[in-house]
């Protein structure tokens, strides 16, 4: 037989605090969840803040430049050896006054340069990056979502802009440009072709994962209740499809924004994006390539600044990746 139960009549739950409950229970949105993840995540938010600080660099380059450095274009040809053309002192002849060093030839600021090339850079790959997404998302939805002669005709578009010889196409386009067109000239008409040409011919890449998310999405149960309370195509796709295709389309724009760095700096780097004096990191990459033997330091600066930011981009947008999709870790 077993012992008889003993209950502590002081121990019972009073019923004013039975009715109570536990307290208010605050949920947390998709975007709560996945802050808390990326948090976690110290690699990711290194890259990220990277990404914010280059960011502030580059809209603030003549403000930094005015305090730290000197005008980018401006000669200080008393810093370079007259006989050897290469910079006086060690490291190309870094110093307080010339952070990164100066120049061959002309004596011009490496740290300014690099600044200013910045801001080239990252416009060209932004811009780039936001005519992708909006054509591949407005095609690839369109293409999943109806499916058919539509999505044929789409996926095929897609196939036959994955196969053309992209940076063939830049090096013939942009070595052609006139000095005037559209109402633009100079720099600014290299920028919007160069811009058009990446962005315009990359859409297809972003356009295949909107296509994939699409074609799962339309099959959900979401999709087919608001079908039933008579929601048109229209409404199904602004409401119910691209809210839920805003995570990935973010997470490969993070990954599309170093891919154009890229694509930018090696058009400058073989002469034909945006043209000296203007500052560039691939222009500047490419008239170092002549100095490598007698002033290695000159190809430091600008290749390490390519290199950090694709580095950081990849970074963060891999962190974004896991922090929005746990199950693609």
């Amino acid at each position: 037989m077993s012992t008889p139960l003993e209950i502590d009549p002081s121990a019972t739950a009073q019923p004013e605090a039975v009715l109570a409950g536990p307290g208010r229970i605050e949920g947390r949105s998709l975007g709560q969840i996945a802050w808390g993840r990326l948090k976690r995540d110290k690699v990711a938010l290194a890259g990220g803040l990277f990404v914010v600080l280059l960011v502030l660099c580059a809209v603030f380059a003549p403000l930094i430049v005015g305090v730290l450095g000197h005008p980018p274009d401006e000669f200080h040809q008393e810093l370079v050896d007259a006989d050897l053309q290469t910079p006086i002192g060690p490291f190309g002849g870094a110093s307080w006054d010339f952070l990164f060093g100066v120049e061959p030839i002309n004596g011009r600021d490496i740290f300014s340069r690099v600044l200013y090339g910045s801001q080239i850079s990252l416009l060209i790959a932004f811009l780039a990056t936001v005519l992708s997404v909006v054509i591949g998302t407005t095609l690839g939805v369109v293409a999943g979502f109806f499916g058919g002669v539509v999505d044929s005709l789409i996926s095929r578009a897609m196939d036959i802009f994955l196969a053309f010889p992209l940076l063939v196409f830049a090096l013939a386009l942009v070595g052609v440009i006139p000095d005037e067109a559209f109402g633009l000239s100079g720099d600014s008409l290299r920028i919007a072709v160069i811009v058009f040409i990446i962005g315009f011919f990359n859409w297809p890449y972003i356009g295949r994962i909107v296509r994939g998310q699409t074609l799962s999405l339309r099959e959900r149960e979401f999709v087919d209740a608001a079908r039933s309370l008579g929601a048109r195509n229209g409404y199904i796709l602004r409401k119910e499809l691209l809210p839920n295709l805003v995570a990935p389309i973010l997470v490969y724009s993070t990954l599309l924004i170093p891919s154009n760095v890229l694509f930018e700096a090696a058009l400058s780097y073989l002469g034909v994006g945006v043209q000296p004096p203007r500052a560039t990191w691939g222009g500047m990459l490419s008239d170092a390539a002549k100095w490598y033997q007698t002033d290695p330091w000159f190809m430091l600066p600008p290749g390490l600044a390519i290199f950090v930011t694709v580095l950081a981009f990849n970074l963060f947008g891999d962190g974004l990746r896991d922090a929005l999709d746990p199950r693609s870790r």
